[in-house]
């Protein structure tokens, strides 16, 4: 089993090889957005900067220290209140093609919604495509089980040989209901199986959504819509389970704010942008969980070879 989502033929950091870019609306701003992915030098991480706000600190880097919201979507911000939105799908993209090192410009405060998925940007990275940098890849490596709970939901990261994901969601709806779903993320799995799982809610939230200000940007075209015991989109699902799919998109979004590659599996019940970004800070509040790696040599759990992590400098 190899480390990375789309499998390490190279240990190395990758960048872009091209900018790139699109345009397209917030999902709860509703505001139109341009977005340009550019390459980065090492170690820069992924940081997105605002071009729209150039008279304050326009930078913000990918970090779980820097998420400063988490209703119903995750939020960074800097000290200077610049913030950006929604990044949760673009990370879980930027995650899954392994790209190491970007600079995000955007022009406005949320990034764009496409089509509720990860795809669209999956499709931005291959076709910009990607290049070895000549730093290796910085990890994280889980050596003991953190957890955090609230109420019913609970989300774990515990040790691992590569980065494991599995997710069970349950909803008050005969439709979604109970759904359970763990994922290995190696050889494509990230692009096979879990990046065009798109965002859902349900028919009746969307007034009350809209009259606090938000998913105003939501449309059919950027989300699937729940009413009773049907799908109001004409196209129906992508996945019988597509719900519970998403939110493992949803989680491998948010964890890619450790700044690194995780070594270890994520596990969660009823979790949320809000539970993930608790599980970050519980980790790195303790000094004996986890520690910082780098890959070497390709990794393989159970394949013939084998894994070397070499202690490196905290990202």
């Amino acid at each position: 089993m190899t480390l990375g989502a789309y499998g390490l033929s190279s240990t190395l950091q990758h960048t872009l090889k091209n900018a790139i870019s699109c345009t397209g609306t917030g999902l709860h701003s509703g505001t139109k957005v341009t977005m340009t992915l550019c390459p980065a030098a090492p170690d820069t991480g992924i940081v997105f900067r605002r071009t729209d706000a150039a008279a304050c600190g326009v930078e913000i880097a990918a970090r779980w220290d820097n998420v400063v919201d988490t209703h119903l979507n995750t939020t960074i911000g800097n000290a200077d209140g610049v913030k950006v939105g929604t990044i949760e799908h673009l990370m879980a993209a930027l995650s899954g093609c392994a790209v190491d090192n970007a600079i995000v410009e955007i022009d406005g405060p949320e990034i764009p919604i496409m089509d509720g998925s990860a795809a669209p940007f999956v499709f931005l990275i291959e076709c910009a495509g990607t290049v070895e940098q000549n730093r290796p890849r910085r990890a994280i490596e889980i050596v003991k089980p953190v957890s955090v709970r609230d109420d019913k939901r609970m989300a774990v990261l515990a040790p691992g040989g590569g980065f494991s994901v599995s997710v069970e969601i349950d909803f008050d709806s005969a439709l979604v209901a109970r759904q359970k779903l763990e994922v290995n993320l190696v050889n494509g799995a990230f692009r096979s199986e879990i990046a065009r799982a798109r965002t859902f809610g349900f028919d009746h939230e969307v007034e009350q959504l809209r009259a606090m200000g938000l998913a105003r940007g939501g449309s059919l075209d950027n989300a699937v819509v729940v009413s009773g015991d049907r799908i109001l989109n004409a196209d129906g699902l992508r996945y019988d389970d597509e719900f519970v799919r998403h939110k493992v998109l949803d989680s491998i979004g948010d964890l890619y704010l450790a700044g690194a590659v995780i070594i270890g599996h994520f596990h969660g019940i009823r979790c949320g942008h809000s539970l993930n970004n608790k599980l970050l800070r519980s980790l790195f509040a303790q000094d004996d969980a986890w520690r910082p790696a780098s890959l070497e040599s390709r990794a393989v759990i159970g394949g013939g070879m084998t894994r070397r992590a070499a202690a490196a400098s905290p990202a």
